[in-house]
């Protein structure tokens, strides 16, 4: 089992051909860093394929997910180039499902 403490996602698109040390350095770039135990998400342009970068501490691994239908909910690049996301968030975006609901953002207050 990989060990996975916080996860960040990137908001601008990623060419799905590129392979682990694309992904690696698209890391660096937009990150800083890749930082052990996280998991960093990028998708293409049509949001419809992700992949995930995972640094395990000794070396990376490089996962892929593709959607038949539909479309990943991507964060817009317009607010920020990097995201923060906690376990349930990362769940329901592979899901395909609206994980801006997800945790404190889906909370409700007041009536």
């Amino acid at each position: 089992m990989i060990r996975i403490d916080a996860v960040w996602m990137a908001t601008e698109p990623l060419d799905m051909r590129a392979g682990p040390e694309t992904a690696l350095a698209r890391v660096v770039q937009v990150f800083g860093a890749a930082h052990p135990h996280h998991a960093y998400l990028f998708a293409n342009a049509r949001a419809n394929r992700m992949k995930v970068l995972v640094h395990d501490g000794v070396g990376v691994w490089l996962a892929a997910r593709r959607l038949n239908t539909g479309k990943f909910a991507w964060g817009d690049a317009r607010l920020s180039p990097r995201l923060p996301m906690n376990a349930a968030q990362l769940s329901a975006l592979a899901l395909g499902l609206p994980w801006q609901r997800m945790g404190d953002a889906g909370v409700i207050t007041v009536i």
